[in-house]
């Protein structure tokens, strides 16, 4: 076997290779003897043909196989006589394959970087550093009990925050629409959930009183009956409920799962759940500043095919989340190339230091990790269950947990600054809290 190796440009290679005829016809020769056994032919008793008649009657086929066979064995052992890691599979180019001749063809394809990654001492990262205080744990409680409103019926004209019943009929000129009636409907004044001009429209309005509004739908709308035409919606107001905030009592406790031990109880309870956020976004931000310095001082070329890889998997990522049917709806490549590539050199460099570190996924880690995915379910027994019995799933999970792993060994091995921030900056509580009021 002849092997010719060239570099194309970047990482990419074209390997040619020469499988003497000789070979092929040993083969060939070998493959027909067998079947001559054993073959049925018209006319000829189960394994008595002549062998210009298995040769006429098969050679073509059997010969077709070993060029395929031949190429196959001859490819990988091209790469290992090279020492070479393609990044994916090969393109091949058929140069001569006919029957009598060398087998000839090049293979074109991607070889995977050499990844050096640079000392992890080199690293600087800060770690934000926090305490949950007596004031962020009232301002939490604050907004637990905006979260469960007390309403309250009240004798005036309706506003912003209020709970609105009302009874509603709409009507397409004048026409009563079938399926656009109903009783007893609620809804928060303000709070968006409902159009916007069904909102507008009951504001000011008292106990009692009917208010005719135009509700214009786009074209594009998916009920026909409405697609494109302007409604009348009547509505008469049934109800106006005033929000209060609810009392910090037993019953409000208990609807956050605290039973006993009062009001200190609950802070405590508070002041843990709220240690348990900041602590996961402390962690992640560490994370993150690890993955921006890895990618930073480790820049790369890397295998275009593995890029490709990566872009159709956030594609479908993206389809998937914005219920695409079909591929016609696969969002455009370009804004998920960089992303892409991010994945696939983080890939390549994680790859690399678990394999110098000689890092193995650690697997009580990996049975925490699956005792914390499960225990946010209610039937979080079978979620585990479902979990063991799936190896795909079990195996993201470990991939998950080796880069944590490799994130806590450059950590180890990194300048750590800390920095001073509080519960609100890292987790956005503030932003929230504020929003809601």
């Amino acid at each position: 076997m002849q092997v010719s190796l060239t570099a194309t440009g970047g990482l990419e290679r074209r390997l040619e290779v020469a499988v003497p005829a000789e070979r092929i016809a040993s083969e060939v020769e070998q493959r027909l003897k067998h079947i001559s056994r054993t073959a049925r032919l018209k006319g000829f008793r189960p394994g008595k043909a002549p062998f210009t008649v298995i040769r006429r009657q098969f050679g073509e086929q059997v010969h077709a196989e070993v060029v395929n066979d031949l190429m196959r064995s001859s490819y990988a052992d091209a790469l290992s006589q090279e020492k070479l890691t393609p990044a994916a599979g090969p393109r091949i180019e058929p140069i001569a394959m006919g029957p009598g001749s060398d087998l000839k063809y090049a293979a074109v394809f991607e070889v995977l970087p050499e990844v050096r990654v640079k000392s992890a001492g080199e690293i600087h990262i800060e770690r934000p550093v926090a305490a949950v205080t007596d004031a962020d744990i009232t301002a939490m409680i604050e907004s637990m009990r905006r979260q469960r409103p007390v309403y309250t019926v009240v004798e005036r004209e309706a506003r912003d925050g209020d709970r609105v019943t009302v009874d509603y009929a709409g009507r397409i000129d004048g026409e009563l629409m079938k399926g656009a009636q109903g009783e007893d409907v609620a809804f928060i004044v303000g709070a968006r959930r409902v159009m916007a001009e069904l909102e507008d429209g009951v504001k000011g309005a008292a106990t009692g009183e009917s208010r005719s509004v135009t509700v214009r739908f786009p074209k594009e709308h998916a009920d026909p009956q409405v697609a494109g035409k302007a409604v009348e919606m009547l509505l008469t107001v049934k109800k106006i409920e005033e929000p209060s905030l609810p009392i910090v009592d037993e019953e409000f406790m208990n609807a956050f799962g605290v039973t006993e031990g009062g009001v200190d109880a609950l802070r405590a309870e508070v002041r843990a759940s709220m240690e348990r956020e900041m602590a996961q976004s402390i962690r992640q931000r560490v994370r993150s500043a690890v993955i921006e310095a890895l990618l930073k001082d480790n820049v790369m070329e890397v295998p275009r095919a593995l890029i490709d890889e990566q872009v159709r998997e956030l594609q479908i990522e993206a389809a998937r989340r914005m219920g695409a049917k079909d591929a016609s709806q696969v969002p455009p490549r370009q804004p998920f190339e960089e992303p892409a590539r991010r994945r696939v050199v983080l890939g390549l460099i994680m790859g690399e230091i678990i394999r110098s570190a000689g890092l193995k996924v650690d697997r009580q880690r990996v049975q925490a990790r699956l005792e914390e995915i499960s225990s946010s379910y209610p039937n979080s027994d079978e979620v585990r269950r479902t979990y063991l019995q799936s190896a795909d799933a079990m195996r993201q999970i470990e991939a998950a947990v080796l880069e944590d792993q490799v994130v806590d060994w450059v950590v180890e091995r990194a300048t750590v600054a800390e920095r001073a921030s509080s519960f609100s900056e890292l987790t956005g509580f503030a932003q929230t809290s504020e929003a809601t009021e």
